[in-house]
């Protein structure tokens, strides 16, 4: 039988302005970093994909560059959204970026306008679109001119080839730039995606800020640090964790009694909240301002709706803050 969305899923999810655009985002997105790619069982892929699009997850978030081999994400959704989920294509929001190594020479990597507009063709042929929603510059290339960088981001727009214009993992100081530059082609850059948790707080400083004065929304990923804001880590490296096998861009030694002792104190307020700690932690990204999503990757069906459920209760008292920032500083 022909897939049916869920009539009750825009009921299920709560929806966020993206800045001051008029782009709403699922305050949890799915990102197929991990988890999508040429190994992967299609069938958990497609139970995953079709289980986030029934509870108002419209947001879906690739690279050229997720899976193994590279490009095999883009190719297992593609695949998915051409036989379950074509008739929903205008209910997604489908993002790719280009940023880091994809294939071999010289124009495989970067920012320059060769690399960023053959990767989007590359990656729109896999995904088997005309258009992607959102595309992103995956990095800063201090070796590629901005101006170079915005531009080509600029014609993949102009093109009809993307909607909208995004950053990601650009550092605070070199921000107004680029704000300026996409003012100055009136290009419609509306986020930038970055990591951000309650165990790496850097976005507070700078870039959330100008973020929220300069109209631009902000898609967070990696809000439970890699699986450490859960209480997976309690007693020790699980031997079928990311970290065990090596798997992870981070290491056993970031799991710190400090952080062990952090998680335990926050489990009583989650505990208190009816919630789990990654529930927890999800929620406390999204009440940032700027913050209009956040990207999640899970492994199963059991994981994505235990992390869906945050949106059950998203706001904090007063002394739940306190609590928390208490617990973090």
């Amino acid at each position: 039988m022909p897939y049916i969305a869920n009539q009750e899923r825009y009921q299920r999810m709560t929806y966020n302005r993206c800045g001051d655009s008029g782009l709403l985002l699922p305050a949890i997105s799915l990102g197929l970093y991990r988890n999508f790619g040429e190994d992967t069982p299609y069938q958990r892929a497609k139970d995953i994909l079709l289980t986030a699009f029934d509870n108002g997850i419209t947001h879906f978030d690739l690279a050229n560059n997720y899976g193994e081999p590279n490009g095999s994400a883009e190719t297992l959704f593609g695949q998915i959204l051409r036989k379950e989920l074509a008739t929903y294509r205008d209910e997604m929001i489908i993002a790719t970026k280009a940023g880091y190594d994809m294939w071999p020479g010289p124009y495989g990597d970067g920012g320059s306008r060769k690399y960023m507009l053959a990767s989007l063709d590359q990656s729109l042929h896999r995904l088997g679109l005309d258009y992607v929603d959102i595309y992103y510059s995956h990095r800063y290339d201090p070796d590629t001119p901005l101006e170079e960088t915005v531009s080509a981001l600029d014609t993949a727009v102009k093109q009809g080839k993307a909607l909208y214009a995004g950053v990601s993992n650009y550092p605070a100081d070199i921000m107004e730039e680029v704000i300026a530059l996409f003012k100055q082609y009136r290009t419609p850059f509306v986020v930038h995606q970055v990591q951000y948790s309650m165990f790496l707080r850097e976005p507070e400083k700078r870039l959330f800020p100008l973020l929220e004065k300069e109209g631009l929304g902000a898609i967070v990923y990696q809000p439970l640090f890699q699986g450490l804001l859960s209480t997976k880590y309690q007693d020790g490296i699980p031997e079928d964790s990311r970290i065990a096998q090596n798997v992870d861009s981070i290491s056993s030694d970031q799991i710190t009694h400090d952080r062990i002792a952090k998680v335990q104190q926050l489990k009583e307020i989650a505990d208190n909240r009816g919630q789990s700690v990654p529930q927890l932690a999800i929620a406390w990204v999204l009440k940032r301002k700027s913050v209009s999503s956040a990207l999640i990757g899970v492994r199963n069906v059991e994981q994505l709706i235990e992390n869906m459920k945050t949106v059950e209760n998203l706001s904090f008292t007063n002394e739940e803050g306190q609590a928390i920032n208490s617990i973090l500083t």
